[in-house]
């Protein structure tokens, strides 16, 4: 077996995915503005979508393509167009979860692989077999699985099936994705890619013959959070994922920054890398944990990957936590360690600092001797994409990011 998992990264748009492929993805998913799961994120035109996967070609990367909402009849007369598109512009696959839709693949795109989307709630090795026999090169499996289901899945299935599974990020309380929450509430289908995320919001109960008296079930002082799931993290766990036979790593959250996608993925780079070369004394760079911790997040837990726990997956809170914020993105920097940002949140002269770069650890510096574009020291740096001039005392990478702590209210 090959011990070193592929790490497939959330591509929302060429932005994103510019930063996942810089610290260390070795595949992207990604979206048209159709037909994914994702209607929230950018997503890429036909023209970015080209550009994208050209890009990624270009750097080594695979680019997977979402094809995986649940289409009605009146979806499907432009999925022909789109998927000779997307077979044209070089596509590595497509992730797939309706039956309709991979009969269609076949017809319109047949040189390009398909993964069966996690939607399909594989579960079984029989399951897992029937897409297998079906020409799927790969299955994304149901987040529903432990460990222990995996490998014998992974046991009793083709070599050459490669298996896929979430290891981080955003959970879903629904099974295996599909819901119908949003769209009875709201009209935005879910399995069309426009969820309202309903289980997240806060919930009151009301007697009916009491219209208009709310009576909250409390967990806590902001209320009652029925439906809210943590976020998954398995970032502790990358050997015993590897040993499962999981080939694929995949993060969630097309939705989310280019900084999330620079954290996260730069974070379980360094920890496979760290396993590859020591397998037996694997153990994990504390900067590893910290990275994930250094972003939006929710609670974490580990899914369903350790079978029933404790703790659950039942968030009670309608709160992320979100200690860090990102201090500059990068506009200019050169071999000699200049480096320019573009301010994204203010930051005091001598503030303590975090600069992330990818494959490094983060280095943490005072804000001393910065200025502005006029060569001006300042005291408060706090304009809104000001070009702000650091210099260190290394080159800096073109896909550096400043970060800090956040100010905490007094």
């Amino acid at each position: 077996m090959n011990n070193t998992p592929e790490l497939l990264s959330p591509a929302g748009d060429l932005d994103k995915m510019r930063f996942g492929i810089a610290y260390g993805a070795d595949a992207v998913y990604m979206a048209g503005t159709r037909f994914g799961m994702r209607a929230a994120a950018t997503n890429f035109d036909d023209n970015a979508l080209r550009e994208g996967i050209a890009y990624a070609h270009a750097h080594g990367v695979k680019c997977y393509i979402t094809v995986n909402i649940m289409p009605s009849n009146r979806d499907l007369p432009a999925l022909p167009a789109y998927l000779e598109l997307l077979q044209d512009a070089g596509a590595d696959a497509l992730i797939i979860a309706d039956v309709g839709v991979l009969r269609m693949a076949r017809r319109y795109a047949p040189k390009v692989p398909v993964h069966i989307s996690t939607q399909t709630s594989i579960l079984n090795h029989e399951a897992a077999n029937y897409w297998a026999d079906e020409g799927a090169e790969r299955i994304v499996l149901a987040r529903e699985l432990s460990l222990e289901e995996i490998a014998e899945i992974r046991a009793k299935t083709p070599k050459e099936l490669e298996i896929e599974a979430f290891v981080h990020g955003a959970m879903c309380i629904s099974y295996s994705g599909r819901c119908l929450i949003s769209q009875y509430m709201t009209g935005r289908d879910a399995n069309h890619g426009a969820c309202a995320q309903p289980c997240r919001w806060n919930y009151s109960l009301m007697e009916e013959k009491r219209p208009g008296q709310f009576f909250p079930v409390e967990e806590d002082g902001r209320g009652t959070y029925l439906y809210n799931s943590k976020d998954m993290c398995m970032i502790e766990h990358v050997p015993e994922l590897i040993e499962a036979g999981i080939t694929s790593f995949k993060i969630e959250g097309r939705n989310k920054t280019a900084y999330y996608a620079a954290c996260v993925t730069g974070a379980y780079r360094a920890a496979i890398d760290t396993y590859k070369k020591d397998p037996e004394n694997f153990v994990l760079p504390q900067f590893c944990r910290d990275e994930v911790n250094k972003v939006s997040h929710r609670e974490y837990y580990t899914g369903f990957y350790f079978g029933n726990q404790e703790n659950g997956q039942h968030y009670g809170d309608s709160q992320y936590i979100r200690e860090y914020e990102v201090v500059g993105m990068p506009v200019e920097c050169d071999d000699s360690g200049k480096a320019v940002f573009a301010l994204k949140n203010r930051f005091f002269d001598g503030e303590e600092l975090e600069l992330i770069q990818p494959g490094q650890a983060p280095y943490v510096f005072r804000a001393e001797n910065v200025t502005d574009d006029e060569g001006t020291k300042r005291e408060l740096f706090n304009v809104p994409q000001m070009r702000v001039h650091f210099v260190f005392p290394f080159k800096v990478s073109e896909w550096a990011i400043l970060r800090k702590a956040k100010e905490r209210p007094e």
